[in-house]
């Protein structure tokens, strides 16, 4: 029955996207055959009542590993165990994946790597196979080497694999203009649009340092130093069509005078629409302020600024030195706001600006790392959302019923996604069956290791004309002998017995959108 229904479901269809068609049918049929024989069955939110003070057990059993890349530097670590890997280029170090997120039609994975490369993994088709081999190999099907880093990553809202010219994706370097890539097999691709943002005054570039790309797809918003600018997707090589500043002005003695907030825009999120298509942006700074903005109309006009300095380190006492992620929930009624060296996320109520509804305690994210979490529907009757996000120490936490209650929220499940390394981003597919993590960091050495390093370096160095490049040697040895910890894609599927009612709540909202004409 359930196939039956998924079936008639996907008649409404382009009949030119059989991959998506064939893709969701597969993962249909096998959780029908397979998970059938699963009896668990997932905690209710009333049992986990007074959670908030109890230690939370990892609960692997719930996700098993479909498909990965493999630890992609094991090839570097090898070459780095000699101290002769220090006369290579970019330290012998290899880049590990700091970002990762599923593309609009849920085929495809679109990573961001600390070496500036862009990939494209598309998901296999027997990925929820019982009879594959697990965990699958995952290939990049095309890449993208960016001449310098980039502060954002947005994929087109209207992306289907089996439209080439859907395949866009936007990046934003320092001292360039915003640009747009097509998602191809080409070695070298070279920019498709370009879309400037500089200083009125100066003509100098500013940098995105935030960006999203919300539906229908014809307008996206970037943000940078106490400004936020609304571009028209189809007028190349112009500038903004709107510009908003945070604060009134840049060059008054109070910068701004006390209205507004002042800082460098780190995150932006759009909020869900409603009925009439209308949507809120909130926008997070460095200096840990939120701010609300219609771009709904034509004035771009701010609904609401607050700080968050004092709900985080005396409310919530969770720390923080600076906004990573602002996100919303399914529904639109709440915000989650996340900060890097914070060990929590907030958790606010829109409907009461400025007043902290409650906290997601237990996610360590003590480093300056960004670290991305991801929110889905709640099971029906269960109230609430579900919150997943990675950790600084390897593992992926799960909190359910967010939203439904006041104060401190504790996790309610875990699994470790990652050897002691960064999670740096959590994202569940539209369908709510499978989860993608990417993780990857540096370490430095401790001080036993150092002084070991450094007597085998100089152990062969004799004479005062050696001297000086001992101490330099010594001066550096920190930072030229950090490593890489393991990075890698991976893809886990679901393994409880709640796949078919979460599949049920996402029937009306895992739609693919159609490119606007």
């Amino acid at each position: 029955m359930f196939l039956r229904t998924e079936l008639l479901r996907f008649r409404s269809y382009n009949p030119h996207q059989w991959y998506y068609v064939r893709f969701f049918i597969l993962a249909s049929l096998n959780y029908e055959t397979y998970y059938s024989s699963l009896s668990y069955e997932k905690p209710r939110l009333d049992n986990l009542a007074g959670m908030d003070h109890e230690e939370v057990l990892p609960q692997a059993s719930k996700v098993e590993l479909a498909a990965s890349t493999g630890d992609i530097t094991l090839r570097t670590r090898s070459v780095s165990s000699s101290p002769s890997y220090q006369d290579e280029g970019d330290d012998g170090l290899h880049g590990y994946f700091e970002t990762a997120q599923w593309t609009a039609d849920g085929t495809t994975i679109l990573t961001y790597s600390s070496s500036n490369l862009i990939s494209g993994y598309i998901v296999p088709e027997n990925l929820l196979s019982p009879t594959a081999t697990r965990p699958l190999k995952l290939t990049p099907q095309a890449t993208i080497q960016l001449p310098e880093p980039s502060n954002v990553l947005a994929g087109a809202p209207y992306f289907q694999l089996t439209e080439p010219w859907t395949q866009q994706l936007l990046v934003s370097s320092q001292d360039h203009p915003i640009q747009l890539y097509y998602l191809t097999s080409s070695s070298s691709p070279s920019p498709a649009s370009c879309y400037p943002l500089t200083k009125v005054r100066s003509e100098t570039f500013l940098s995105a340092t935030s960006l999203i790309w919300p539906y229908p797809g014809t307008h996206f918003i970037a943000g940078s130093r106490n400004l936020l600018a609304k571009f028209d997707i189809s007028r190349t090589g112009e500038e903004p069509l709107l510009r908003v500043k945070t604060i009134p002005s840049e060059r008054h003695l109070s910068k701004g005078g006390g209205v507004g907030m002042r800082g460098t825009i780190s995150s932006l999120s759009a909020q869900p629409p409603d009925a009439y298509n209308a949507s809120l942006v909130a926008a997070g700074t460095w200096t840990r302020w939120v701010g609300l903005y219609d771009f709904a109309g034509s004035g771009g006009t701010c609904a609401a600024t607050w700080s968050i300095a004092h709900a985080s380190t005396e409310e919530a006492g969770i720390g923080g030195d600076g906004i990573i992620q602002t996100i919303w929930s399914p529904c639109g009624r709440y915000l989650l706001v996340s900060e890097r060296k914070s060990t929590g996320i907030l958790v606010y109520d829109i409907r009461v600006t400025g007043k902290l509804l409650g906290w997601l305690s237990g996610r360590e994210a003590r480093g300056n790392q960004r670290i991305s979490c991801d929110v889905f529907p709640g099971q029906e009757g269960s109230g609430g959302f579900e919150v997943w996000s990675g950790t600084t120490d390897g593992a992926v936490k799960v909190w359910d019923g967010v939203g439904s209650c006041e104060g401190p929220h504790a996790p309610a499940w875990s699994w470790d996604a990652a050897q002691k390394s960064t999670v740096g981003s959590t994202c569940v597919h539209p369908s709510g069956t499978v989860v993608a993590t990417c993780s990857g960091s540096w370490e430095f050495p401790d001080d036993n290791e150092e002084d070991e390093f450094l007597s085998q370096s100089n152990s062969g160095s004799t004479g005062s004309d050696n001297d000086s490049d001992s101490d330099v040697s010594s001066n550096e040895a920190s930072w030229m002998r950090r490593r890489n910890k393991e990075s890698s894609l991976k893809i886990w599927s679901m393994s409880n017995g709640d796949n078919e009612e979460r599949r049920e709540i996402e029937n009306g909202h895992d739609q693919i959108p159609n490119p606007p004409e």
